[in-house]
């Protein structure tokens, strides 16, 4: 089958659940939306009956206004039920954010991979009155403008810890492989990769379930960037490979839930779209640098809008890391400028 015979993208459920409140997709299945203090309005977490209790699959991040939200959940549509475990898709804070409340007042136990586990732990540990040299170098060699760089250096960084309560020791590692019995159903886990690494998807044995976390979303490309931490990572090839390899798994009559956006129907034109897209923002990058470039004089071709403050950051991590993938698969070159940032251009 062609990609253009696919089905189109499908909603089955288009009103969000209210704050407080779920909607059962599946038997033994809650949907919750979670807001968010941030651009994104809503994380989508999953309710997941197993009987005496209850495995969520992701938390929201935490703010007084969340855990107001969640004792609703807890005495409304979870009805009283315990909470016994988490799972966390991935470690940013938007889905592992009230993980540690839960483990704190709840007694729950947190599955995850080891690299969200232990990125998790380290961050929420980190915190940073002012950027580090690392960050500061990695907005020189991204290009930014030195009235912005002057800016940042002055004001306290963003830390993980501020909309993330502090997780205790310990977890149950999830790996690529293993099988996760969770709502009355067995999940083959599934690793996704690039936006986070070891992003963990689950795929119900028994129905046509899909639990996708942020690896894979309905209507927006999920954030693929280089971070200061492993400034010459490449993760736009780690995302690729895995959208590839997801692929291979997607039935039209998969019912996806996301991390973001409402659970959809389509899954192999999305996973087509997502792949396609990413190619043909990376030729229009190419062309864009025939005459060199530094990576924030990049966001034309890549994001076709305008880029506000608000998302400056991640549009530039994005950008840096498209330049970096060209980079590396020996199609683009990248020279040092004298004041510190990289030149990319077109071989």
């Amino acid at each position: 089958m062609s990609p253009s015979d696919h089905a189109a993208l499908s909603f089955p459920f288009p009103d969000l659940p209210g704050p407080g409140e779920a909607v059962e997709v599946a038997e033994g299945v809650l949907w919750i939306a979670i807001p968010l203090p941030m651009a994104l309005k809503w994380v989508n977490v999953v309710a997941l009956d197993d009987g005496d209790g209850w495995t969520l699959v992701d938390t929201g991040t935490y703010t007084q206004d969340t855990v107001k939200v969640w004792e609703q959940i807890l005495a409304g549509p979870l009805r009283g039920k315990p909470v016994t475990r988490i799972i966390s898709t991935h470690h940013h804070p938007d889905h592992v954010g009230m993980l540690g409340w839960f483990m704190t007042n709840h007694g729950v136990e947190h599955w995850s991979s080891r690299t969200t586990y232990l990125l998790t732990r380290m961050l929420v540990l980190d915190e940073e009155p002012l950027p580090t040299q690392a960050a500061i170098t990695y907005w020189k060699r991204a290009g930014m403008p030195a009235e912005k760089l002057a800016k940042r250096m002055s004001e306290r960084p963003f830390n993980f810890a501020d909309i993330v309560h502090p997780v205790p020791v310990g977890h149950t590692r999830i790996q690529q492989g293993d099988v996760i019995r969770a709502g009355g159903r067995d999940w083959d886990v599934h690793m996704g990769n690039g936006h986070a690494p070891e992003h963990v998807t689950l795929w119900s044995r028994d129905d046509n379930l899909v639990i996708a976390g942020d690896q894979v979303l309905p209507t927006i490309s999920p954030n693929v960037g280089v971070q200061p931490a492993e400034p010459e990572a490449d993760p736009l090839a780690d995302w690729l490979e895995a959208c590839e390899r997801l692929q291979t798994l997607a039935r039209e009559d998969h019912f996806v839930i996301g991390g973001h956006k409402l659970p959809f129907t389509g899954l192999p034109r999305r996973m087509n779209d997502l792949i396609v897209n990413h190619h043909t923002a990376l030729d229009r990058l190419k062309k864009h640098i025939a005459e060199p470039r530094v990576a924030v004089d990049c966001f034309s071709p890549l994001f076709k809008r305008e880029i506000v403050d608000a998302i400056y950051g991640l549009a530039m991590v994005e950008a840096y890391a498209h330049l970096q993938h060209l980079h590396r698969i020996g199609q683009a070159s990248r020279t040092l400028r004298e004041d510190g940032a990289y030149m990319w251009q077109t071989l």
